[in-house]
């Protein structure tokens, strides 16, 4: 026997063996990845690329510069080959001009298809991405654009969001025009500012959520664009002012004048009409606070990632007066809001269209008639009296519906109050309506489905558990279910359909919370904050309560404030280092012409 047919019966003798070691172990299937594969593919075959093995098509450059390849490879790597192979002549041919790109360019981009590797860099960044756009390579044009958008500042951004446009990057160029907004007084300094169109620069000053804090910032940026080359530019200056908002400017006469006195304006028949329309609204409004604006000129701008903000309400161990500052609570920003001459720590606070933000009755802890009303949208916002209540309350709740606002009850514990008032924006005066069924002071009020309601408070020498809804188109107050435990000083809020009763006292100090959903008309229990609070501050925004200041205990005003999220069922707590302040309310408003971040 041959050596050769020993080995053979060996082999078989082997398989056979093995054959039955497996079907005893019954071994099941499996399946391999070699994870090195496509790279171990494509290195060499970048290998015969530039050894020229194999290779198939030749494309040449308008510069007589060769690149070669694999016709195979470029069609399943960029739809731009593959209708190039398959559709057309060339896929007939071995050598193609190819006169839409740089040959350099050509080189780094068939280099990526057989790599999977592309270096971007300021200096061919340019022409990458266009040549990337017309080989449709998907990859290479986002690296383009993420090189770009590390790249943008106020220097830049505007050539960068032109060439973003013009090549269909609708991210990068989403990310320019946000940067152009919000770092729109360093942008306008920019020689790019200065080359922009006409029609580009009415596109930037007529967004709505353009960051100035002053808008005579505007005209001023128009004026310095028109003057940098007058004889050409001069005829724009109509189409542009029509979006610079004067009317704002015109409560400041002092920025109006040195913009009346502006020549290009008074030599303008048409500029002088927008100058007339600012003064007649500024009239208009000195008499009318709630005028409702009738062009887009006369609205503030809305700028930021927020556009809300809380006016908080402080008041001070030494001082007489309270203290107000805004506060955005994505930011974590705090700024000077304007002062009161009074202490309204009792008052009610109320605010309509997030704009006219109202304090009500409550002066120095005493029952007041009086109200003051700040509009926060005015370039100088200050404090203005407004019409007397019909009646002095304090510790009153407040609550707004369709432009009118509802001061519910009041008074102290051992004389509380169920008389009920509105005050119609439209004719700027207070009447009664109907009265509730219980005497509160100290409650709380909601505004849930159009109705007002009124959560418990103090009467009758106790605290009470007991809800009532008013409904205006009725002017009628109907009971509805029972908090579980009795609250005077309780905190009210609504947010997503639901209404908060939180904290409060009945005879200790509370920091529990319980929700009333109107679909079954039952109040349940969530969860309990960090600290008790009495007669806090509530607020909603963006989906998240926050629970200001307020007593947690019998002497202990807080600064601080707890964000409640429904979502997760769970409090955190924020805290404000100010010696002898304590907060003790809040509202949102639109954020103010002069907050900036």
């Amino acid at each position: 026997m041959s050596v050769k047919e020993m080995d053979t019966i060996k082999a078989s003798s082997c398989e056979n063996n093995l054959k039955q070691v497996l079907k005893s172990n019954e071994c099941e299937p499996t399946h391999f990845r070699n994870s090195f594969h496509s790279d171990r593919i494509l290195e060499d075959l970048q290998s015969l690329r530039k050894n020229e093995v194999l290779c198939d098509i030749r494309f040449e450059t308008d510069d007589g510069c060769t690149t070669f390849g694999h016709k195979i490879v470029l069609m399943a790597a960029s739809p731009y080959f593959s209708a190039m192979f398959s559709n057309f002549d060339e896929r007939n041919e071995d050598l193609v001009n190819i006169r839409e790109l740089d040959s350099t360019i050509l080189q780094v981009l068939v280099d990526y298809i057989y790599t999977g590797e592309i270096m971007v860099t300021k200096e061919n960044v340019q022409v990458l991405l266009p040549a990337a756009n017309v080989l449709q390579l998907e990859y290479v044009i986002n690296a383009c654009a993420e090189f770009l958008q590390k790249q943008l500042d106020a220097s830049n951004c505007i050539g960068i969001r032109a060439f973003a446009d013009l090549h269909n990057c609708t991210e990068l160029l989403a990310s320019s025009e946000t940067l152009i907004k919000k770092q729109f007084l360093e942008v306008v300094k920019s020689d790019e500012f200065l080359s922009l169109s006409s029609e580009d620069v009415v596109k930037i000053i007529s967004c709505n959520d353009l960051a100035v804090p002053y808008e005579e910032k505007v005209f001023e940026s128009v004026i310095k664009w028109v003057k940098k080359d007058l004889d050409q530019r001069k005829d724009f200056l109509t189409e542009l002012m029509e979006h610079v908002r004067l009317p704002i400017i015109a409560s400041r006469p002092d920025i109006l004048l040195n913009i009346v006195n502006e020549p290009l304006l008074k030599n303008n028949p048409k500029c002088k009409d927008f100058v007339i329309e600012a003064y007649h609204f500024n009239l208009q409004k000195s008499v009318q606070y709630f005028t409702i604006p009738q062009t887009i000129r006369c609205k503030p701008r809305q700028f930021g990632d927020s556009h809300k903000v809380i006016l908080m309400f402080n008041r001070s161990d030494t001082s007489p007066k309270c203290y107000t500052e805004w506060y955005d609570p994505v930011t974590k920003l705090r700024e000077k809001a304007p002062g009161m001459n009074d202490c309204r720590h009792t008052a009610g606070l109320g605010v309509i269209r997030d704009q006219f933000v109202f304090a009500i009755g409550g002066v120095n802890f005493l029952c007041s008639q009086s109200v003051t009303m700040l509009d926060v949208s005015s370039q100088s916002p200050s404090w203005v009296p407004m019409a007397d209540m019909v009646v002095k309350r304090e510790r009153l709740g407040i609550g707004v519906l369709d432009d009118c606002i509802y001061a519910v009850g009041g008074g102290d514990p051992k004389h509380p109050l169920n008389s009920v008032e509105v005050f119609d924006v439209s004719i700027q005066k207070w009447r009664l309506v109907a009265s509730m069924s219980t005497e509160r002071c100290d409650l709380g009020v909601g505004v849930l489905n159009h109705r007002l309601y009124a959560v418990g408070g103090a009467g009758n020498g106790k605290s009470l558990k007991s809800v009532e809804y008013y409904d205006p188109t009725l002017d009628t107050w109907t009971p509805v279910a029972e908090m579980s435990t009795n609250r005077q000083g309780v905190g009210v809020g609504v947010l997503d359909g639901l209404m908060y009763a939180i904290g409060g006292y009945n005879g200790k100090y509370l920091k529990s919370v319980e929700v009333y959903r109107p679909s079954d008309g039952v109040w349940s229990s969530v969860a309990d904050m960090e600290i008790c609070r009495y007669r806090p501050g509530v607020v909603a925004l963006d989906g998240l309560l926050y629970v200001m200041g307020g007593i947690s205990d019998g002497s202990t005003f807080s600064d601080t404030v707890e964000i409640y999220n429904p979502k997760t069922n769970t409090w955190t707590m924020e805290r404000f280092s100010r010696s002898g302040v304590h907060i003790y309310g809040g509202v949102v408003v639109d954020r103010p012409p002069n907050f900036i971040d």
